[in-house]
């Protein structure tokens, strides 16, 4: 039986130095889906689970295994037991949706991100600030693709739109109806992984399924109203004809965030900080604050710091718990009437009449 060339799916002198840590066979996770893994190994593909001490070691959601994760197993009879994860050079994390406020890993080691986003009317600005923040955090190189560019007659004034938000990104255009994602291709080289990240509709398993020249997935309409449908159901890593390692991720109609790299999602607002009078300033009220002179001008619009301080509010929480989260939000509403002393009254009535 001839054996996988793990090499094509990414495997590196980095993570073979630390494999040789354990005396166990290493694998990358191809598939994941409530909670029940496939890999590759050089021996082929295992269906596994992770270890009780795994289990037991992992405090949060991101400590266990993700789709483009090298881990370290044992393998009997098709089956394979993850005792280890190794470490990433790159994660996409989202902040899981509800109140438990854990991080959740959508592709490891990727070292392309491609941020996908249809010109339909489901584009959103706000949503794409989101999604660059997070993919420029993520250690992987973030790349937007702006699909369905044939429902789309405004695409010059969504570019200029664009300009302020994607500062540093190649930007590439495709449509429904046309082979024109040939300049996806420059990005995707042998041994190399990228990841298409959106939310559901936006066409990502279509490019993919052009890129392996056939249809490997199911793809679906979207509805009446532009508004994605669920198609991929699970997260998936694929090797491609050509050489290259692609991961399929299922749309995301929820993104928090719990980490982001706000210095260039965000570079000009950044970059006007440094110009304000005080190096603390909130950019509300203070007296020379240069970003607040640049909405007054007209470069820098409302809408755009008013995401900026949202998202930065949200990466302020990483770490808290929902309670947590609730009592510092309380505490910022009473900054400027009272301060600490009432904050600390309104949290114990509320508490009081909570039951």
């Amino acid at each position: 039986m001839s054996k996988t060339d793990m090499r094509d799916y990414g495997l590196s002198d980095r993570f073979i130095a630390e494999s040789k840590m354990y005396d166990l066979s290493i694998g990358r996770i191809i598939s994941q889906d409530k909670g029940l893994y496939k890999l590759i190994t050089e021996k082929g593909e295992f269906k596994a689970q992770i270890s009780g001490k795994l289990r037991y070691n992992s405090v949060n959601i991101s400590d266990y295994p993700a789709v483009g994760d090298f881990v370290m197993l044992d393998e009997n009879d098709g089956n394979a037991v993850i005792h280890h994860v190794l470490s990433r050079k790159s994660a996409f994390i989202r902040r899981a949706a509800g109140t438990s406020n854990k991080d959740q890993v959508v592709a490891a080691n990727v070292d392309t991100v491609f941020i996908c986003m249809s010109l339909n009317k489901d584009f959103n600005l706000r949503r794409l600030e989101r999604y660059i923040s997070i993919g420029w955090d993520s250690g992987a190189l973030p790349v937007l693709i702006l699909t369905k560019s044939d429902l789309c007659s405004n695409i010059d004034s969504i570019l200029d739109e664009l300009s302020d938000i994607s500062l540093g990104l190649d930007i590439l255009i495709t449509s429904s109806i046309a082979d024109d994602y040939q300049g996806i291709k420059k990005y995707i080289k042998p041994a190399k992984t990228v990841a298409f990240i959106g939310s559901s509709g936006v066409g990502k398993t279509t490019l993919i399924n052009k890129l392996m020249g056939e249809d490997i997935f199911e793809t679906k309409e979207i509805r009446k109203d532009d508004r994605g449908r669920h198609t991929t159901s699970k997260r998936e890593l694929i090797l491609l004809p050509e050489g290259g390692i692609v991961i399929d991720t299922p749309g995301m109609r929820e993104l928090g965030i719990e980490s982001a790299d706000f210095s260039k999602s965000f570079a000009d607002i950044e970059e006007l900080s440094k110009l304000c009078k005080f190096s603390d300033c909130s950019h509300t009220k203070e007296p020379g604050c240069a970003v607040k002179k640049a909405i007054e001008t007209g470069s820098l619009s409302q809408e755009r710091l008013e995401s900026y301080f949202k998202l930065k509010n949200e990466a302020k929480y990483e770490g808290l718990n929902f309670k947590q989260i609730e009592t510092q939000k309380i505490k910022r509403m009473f900054k400027d009437t009272g301060g600490m002393k009432k904050a600390r009254k309104y949290i114990k009535d509320k508490n009081k009449y909570n039951y």
